[in-house]
């Protein structure tokens, strides 16, 4: 979502500031903006692409030695000129921006609940609003409070704000200082290589290049930033040091080659994403899962959680809860482990009922959802203490919130729709699944043996599976010309229809749903007809057999069915049913390499109606707010 770059220097630090922006344009956004000290405050601001921006401030010459930036995804108010980032604040009176300069400029990611009684204090004090933002409230609020000194001001904003926010504030009076603040929303600093500089960012990736000392602010965590020291304070502002780490994020890893869409890029990189997921498994173990502190020594015992826990809970959002309903048929099958999955933004506000013998799995690709880490928060408010994650970013909010973690390695997802993250996670929960089953004893040798040959096996059987391309893009040639679509799965495989729908939505907005097979006539029979394409995945297991009475229900209707089956499912192409027969039959791990043909049809149908593949109308990669 929302991204933030922030620098205190002795150098003109615009440049840098827009190249952290292009780095963070993978999130998604709306408009974007900059805003620097320069005698007082000026900015350039955007509702089109940061290339745009760097033209702008190009051509008005905007440098400064100090300064903030920002790509918001909108929330309150419309993308427009009026709401981007950063804000001013003139102060009270109806005349103030044409009679003063700007006092404080503010950039904010995450949603103030309490926006509209402050809004109508800071009215009240003569405080006039230009946007319908949240965060131009907090601009006001603060400066408000503001009495010579910035970071005492910002302490006392902060008390008064209820609801997500990651901040970086500079003062016009202050000319060499930065601050920032978080709660809820992810917030970094970036120590200089020199001494003479300090970043804030809400990602490492944004300061890729410019430094790799990283300090992960806590939450409730203040920050003063100058160009050679900073200071923190904790969330009862009393003085804290927090760790600094070396974290290496390549710029290089957001670079499109030879693809024409990251998204196509990131289908194809996922023989290489799982063979880097399963790197050094040489067998079962719970150790695979073991805690890390933050100061790298091994943390929580997975082998110990293991042998206590009686259930599972997965909490997830989106493609991620998916991957955890996949799971859930193999942790109960292979395991034998009563598994629960909640969307994460449901769980965290309903009655529950508890139990502290249950291991809370959260998966998440960035590490960094929000509705996901307020319901881990909310689990262990209820006793549930036994917390592990499959995340892809071994330095995320999550991971540092769990006693586990199982850290996928599919590499820099820039694309909105999740693909090789989604096949990674699946391989993590496998894995998780096998080491469960060894720590109850539900494990023999030559399961594990079998297993672990068949996962190694994967990224060769997922090349067979991209050599499809072609007859898929057949396929996606007649979905360009439809509004809606079904998509229809059984057992194991329904989850995988559910991701194959999400994704057709997500990047050509064609309407998709997707329906575990024998609830087709329970209703979505009724909307079958010629025009409505159902496609099918159809495995060679043993709901085989029902799969095939659902699909004469949609030929007796006149359906238009694509099916993708084994080989030896005898399901053969004929007028109105296509079929497009997969390498092979990979029985338990079968979703990892159904999900890939539909990847590619919501990828190519997406090229042929010409939307923006990378980046979907109203979508974020990284959800940050509620």
């Amino acid at each position: 979502m929302c991204g933030i770059v922030g620098a205190a220097s002795h150098r003109n630090i615009v440049p840098v500031l827009v190249q952290g922006l292009q780095r963070l344009e993978y999130r998604g956004y709306d408009s974007c903006g900059v805003a620097v000290h320069a005698g007082g405050l000026t900015r350039a601001r955007t509702t089109s692409r940061v290339a745009e921006l760097l033209t702008q401030v190009h051509d008005d010459r905007v440098v400064g030695l100090t300064g903030i930036a920002h790509t918001r995804w909108a929330t309150h108010g419309a993308p427009a000129v009026h709401n981007a980032h950063p804000h001013f604040s003139h102060g009270a009176g109806e005349d103030a921006e044409t009679t003063r300069p700007a006092r404080i400029a503010l950039v904010h990611n995450g949603i103030i609940e309490n926006h509209e009684p402050l809004r109508a204090a800071l009215q009240a004090r003569g405080y006039v609003f230009h946007s319908q933002t949240d965060t131009e409230v907090i601009a006001h609020l603060i400066d408000s409070l503001y009495d010579g000194d910035l970071f005492e001001a910002v302490k006392a904003a902060v008390l008064q704000l209820h609801g997500a926010y990651a901040i970086a504030v500079i003062c016009r009076d202050e000319p060499h200082r930065v601050i920032g603040a978080r709660q809820g929303s992810p917030l970094i600093l970036g120590v200089g290589k020199d001494g003479t500089e300090n970043f804030l960012a809400s990602d490492a990736m944004a300061l890729a290049g410019v430094t790799d000392q990283i300090v992960y602010l806590d939450e409730g965590d203040v920050i003063d930033l100058q160009p050679g020291k900073y200071w923190i304070v904790d969330r009862a502002h009393k003085p804290v040091a927090r760790t600094v780490r070396t974290v290496q994020a390549h710029s290089g890893a957001a670079e499109l080659g030879p693809y024409r869409h990251y998204m196509q890029k990131e289908i194809f990189e996922q023989p290489r994403a799982i063979a880097d997921t399963l790197e050094g498994v040489v067998g079962v173990a719970p150790e695979l899962f073991d805690g890390v502190t933050h100061d790298g020594a091994t943390g929580a015992s997975a082998h110990r959680v293991f042998k206590e826990i009686d259930t599972i809970l997965i909490l997830a959002c989106g493609t991620s809860f998916y991957s955890g309903l996949a799971a859930k048929y193999w942790l109960e099958s292979i395991a034998k482990i009563p598994t629960q999955v909640e969307i994460a933004s449901e769980y965290r506000y309903r009655d529950s009922v508890p139990d502290p013998k249950t291991l809370v799995v959260t998966i998440t690709q960035s590490g960094e959802t929000a509705d996901t880490l307020a319901a881990l928060k909310h689990a262990r408010s209820l006793g549930m203490t036994q917390t592990l994650t499959i995340c892809n970013v071994a330095t995320s909010a999550m991971v540092r919130e769990c006693k586990l973690a199982y850290i996928t390695r599919a590499g820099v997802e820039i694309g909105v729709a999740s693909t090789k993250a989604f096949t990674t996670q699946l391989a993590g929960l496998f894995l998780l699944t096998l080491a469960l089953a060894q720590a109850k004893g539900r494990l023999s040798d030559a399961d594990e043996a079998r297993y672990l040959h068949e996962m190694r096996h994967l990224p060769v059987a997922l090349q067979s599976v991209l050599a499809l391309e072609p007859q898929i893009i057949s396929w996606s040639e007649d979905f360009a010309r439809k509004e809606n679509a079904l998509f229809l799965g059984r057992g194991l495989h329904y989850p995988i229809a559910l991701e194959g729908a999400l994704k057709l939505k997500e990047v050509t907005y064609i309407h998709a749903e997707a329906y575990a097979a024998g609830e087709l006539k329970h209703g979505p029979l009724a909307l079958v007809t010629s025009e409505m394409p159902v496609v099918t995945v159809a495995p060679n297991d043993a709901l085989l057999e029902k799969l095939k009475s659902n699909l004469q229900e949609v030929r007796a209707r006149g359906g238009v069915l694509y099916v993708l089956a084994d080989g030896d499912t005898k399901i053969e192409s004929s007028e109105g049913l296509h079929v497009i027969r997969m390498p092979e039959h990979y029985g338990a791990l079968s979703p990892l390499l159904h999900v890939v043909p539909l990847q590619l049809l919501a990828y190519h149908t997406a090229c042929a109606r010409g939307t923006d593949v990378d980046k979907p109308r109203n979508l974020a990669k990284s959800v940050t707010v509620e």
